[in-house]
């Protein structure tokens, strides 16, 4: 039996959030110092979550390589975050297209489409500040993205968001807790996750009541292309780019990163919130199981 997730009248969900978005919003190009030199010694990000951290390879590492690769990885965890929220931006405003814009609940979700403009704009800065290259999904999956933009719709559009987001916010609480990560990397990660938190409550809250009435055959739907979404954007995070970009053999590393059991047990033990959410909506069983298992979130 699954725990019944509470969900707030819809308008009013919106009102509270509207309130905390005028109370406490952050435009990126005034609160991060954008001319603030790039410490040499700094991590791109927590070192417990380099797809390396615990392995051979890393220790064979200097400490100098480390740090480049970790300003690597944020740089591709940050460009594939940048992919999605343009993503994000699309289905939002294809789902509010019809319907009331006097509504509280249209009127945050426009608020959420500037908040989501703004957080593209400023992880775009932050891997060009880095001197990063551009990275981004696989041109595959880059291209499948334009018709996950456009065919998406309901349950699935708002949980595959949440989904990302929360991805996201679970690297980034460290990220913006720990003295050992870039100053930049510390504060793009601190905007990010408290604007997100309007955010993710907004889609969990829509992704509950969507799913309320949902018959068998469209909620094995809704759990096959939210499993999917969670999959690509899992698969995504860290380009094998990365290790050619930092001088390691890309074979060798990418190999190394599939077996580490530190990087997965990280990943399963902080996505944990992620998936009890999902299973409590229904979203988690039959061949999805398996699914999340591969991205290591099982």
């Amino acid at each position: 039996m699954k725990t019944p997730v509470e969900v707030s009248d819809r308008e009013e969900t919106a009102s509270r959030l509207l309130e905390s978005s005028a109370r406490k919003s952050y435009d990126p190009m005034v609160e991060v110092d954008w001319e603030a030199p790039i410490p040499a010694d700094k991590f791109g990000l927590t070192p417990e979550w380099s797809t390396l951290y615990g392995t051979a390879l890393w220790d064979e590492m200097t400490d100098e390589k480390k740090v480049e690769l970790t300003k690597h990885e944020a740089a591709s965890i940050a460009s594939v975050g940048l992919w999605f929220e343009i993503l994000l931006m699309q289905m939002l405003l294809k789902d509010i297209y019809g319907q009331d814009k006097h509504s509280r609940h249209v009127q945050f979700a426009l608020t959420e489409v500037a908040d989501e403009c703004r957080h593209s704009v400023m992880f775009a800065r932050a891997g060009e500040r880095l001197g990063m290259p551009s990275y981004g999904p696989h041109p595959v999956i880059h291209k499948f993205g334009r018709i996950f933009g456009s065919t998406y719709r309901g349950a699935n559009a708002y949980a595959g968001v949440m989904a990302a987001e929360e991805i996201l916010d679970m690297m980034q609480r460290d990220f913006m807790k720990d003295e050992r990560v870039q100053p930049l990397t510390r504060t793009v990660s601190k905007i990010h996750v408290l604007e997100e938190a309007r955010h993710i409550r907004f889609a969990r809250e829509e992704v509950a009541r969507r799913l309320e009435s949902a018959g068998w055959f469209r909620l094995q739907y809704e759990r096959i292309s939210t499993a999917a979404s969670v999959y690509i954007i899992m698969k995504s995070l860290v380009r094998k780019g990365v290790y050619e970009n930092v001088g390691l053999d890309p074979k060798r590393a990418k190999a190394e990163a599939k077996r580490n059991r530190h990087y997965k047990d990280t990943v399963r033990t902080s996505g944990s919130k992620l998936m009890q959410f999902l299973d409590s909506v229904g979203l988690v069983g039959g061949p999805t199981k398996h699914i999340y298992k591969r991205v290591n979130l099982l």
